[in-house]
């Protein structure tokens, strides 16, 4: 063998080395990266000071809603909710929260629903609010938790012998299809803002925050959901829909800033949707036609932008730095009753989406 062929091997065998161990370190330190990242986005969701937020609270409503405390098990950790309405027999409606909230983040839709005279079973989900769990752990944790409270719903005799219908929003709206996997008699459910898969929830936000180099961790992301979750990271709605045939409201706003309308949306998926018993409301209103705000009325929405000016009014004459007392005091004199006013049509749609389903 010549000098020149010796070394011209010699470099090859470096230079495999090296990538070799480039794509091992690669490997790890994308896997790593990808834990840690991942695990970020899911934190654990602790209850907000009630007396300095803006959101509906129990306590304006207790009177005239009674609720009986229940708790059952998921994965290892205690989930609290309540039952409203426990005199309704017309259904039981159970109320699958969003990601960042809990169930008294619904409490509108939990008075429409018992006005309406069913009985409602809301729970606040892993890592939110009262239940247990350190973080929130991951997008099919709703899954998991709404399979827990179904299951659990199955062992009670005044509840199982309701009628049962699901009702969930964004995190919430993705798990009332997908537990749809499981062979619960369900007859009918309301996704509101919901995903088709976990995956395209986590590669939509990857790729705002990452841009196109989230697509090199696909790998990882997919491994690491997987590991967490086992088959249920694969569930998808639309194979839900289909193997199950119950009938299925899909509502969507088209200027949704968390679920992208035609991308990783449930509703994007509608062509591949065969259910006859499926039916869709693309809210399409400028003003309501996000992720949170498609429940407000207009009036909602104008008394929101007062209560905004307002409060950044006092925000700056404070230098941000607000005392607890004052900030208080501007939240007791919040209208929270119109700020959280429900938008007529689209509940109605509901209502007559759930006559039909329960006339089935």
């Amino acid at each position: 063998m010549s000098t020149g062929t010796w070394k011209s091997n010699r470099l090859v065998k470096y230079v495999g080395t090296g990538l070799g161990i480039a794509t091992i370190l690669f490997i790890a330190i994308s896997f790593i990266a990808t834990k840690i990242v991942y695990d970020k986005q899911f934190p654990r969701y602790d209850r907000p000071d009630e007396n300095t937020t803006a959101h509906l609270r129990y306590s304006d409503i207790a009177t005239d809603y009674p609720r009986i405390p229940v708790s059952f098990e998921s994965g290892g950790n205690v989930l609290r909710g309540h039952i409203y309405g426990s005199d309704n027999t017309r259904g039981l409606l159970v109320i699958a929260h969003g990601l960042g909230g809990g169930a008294d983040s619904y409490l509108p839709q939990i008075k429409h629903f018992v006005d309406s005279g069913l009985r409602v079973f809301a729970y606040d989900s892993t890592g939110s609010y009262d239940s247990g769990g350190k973080t929130t752990k991951g997008f099919p944790q709703a899954v998991v938790d709404l399979h827990a409270a179904l299951t659990f719903i199955a062992g009670q005799p005044n509840l199982s012998e309701l009628p049962l219908l699901l009702f969930g929003h964004s995190w919430g709206g993705y798990a009332v299809v997908n537990v749809l996997n499981y062979p619960h008699d369900v007859k009918g459910v309301v996704s509101v803002s919901g995903v088709n898969t976990a995956i395209d929830m986590i590669m939509e936000q990857g790729e705002a925050l990452m841009g196109g180099f989230i697509h090199t961790q696909f790998p990882f992301l997919w491994l690491y959901q997987r590991l967490l979750f086992g088959n249920i990271a694969s569930f998808d709605a639309v194979s839900a829909i289909h193997a199950t045939g119950v009938p299925v409201l899909v509502i969507h706003g088209t200027a949704d800033e968390m679920v992208a309308y035609d991308g990783s949306a449930l509703i994007a998926h509608r062509d591949e949707i065969s259910n006859p018993l499926v039916r869709y409301v693309t809210v399409d209103t400028a003003g309501r036609n996000g992720h949170n705000n498609l429940f407000r009325t207009d009036e909602a929405i104008t008394y929101i932008d007062e209560v905004n000016a307002l409060y950044r009014t006092i925000y700056d004459n404070y230098d941000g730095q607000i005392p607890y007392g004052i900030k208080k005091d501007f939240y007791d004199n919040v209208d929270r009753m119109l700020l959280q006013e429900l938008e007529p049509s689209l509940m109605q749609t509901i209502d007559g989406f759930i006559d039909d389903a329960l006339r089935r």
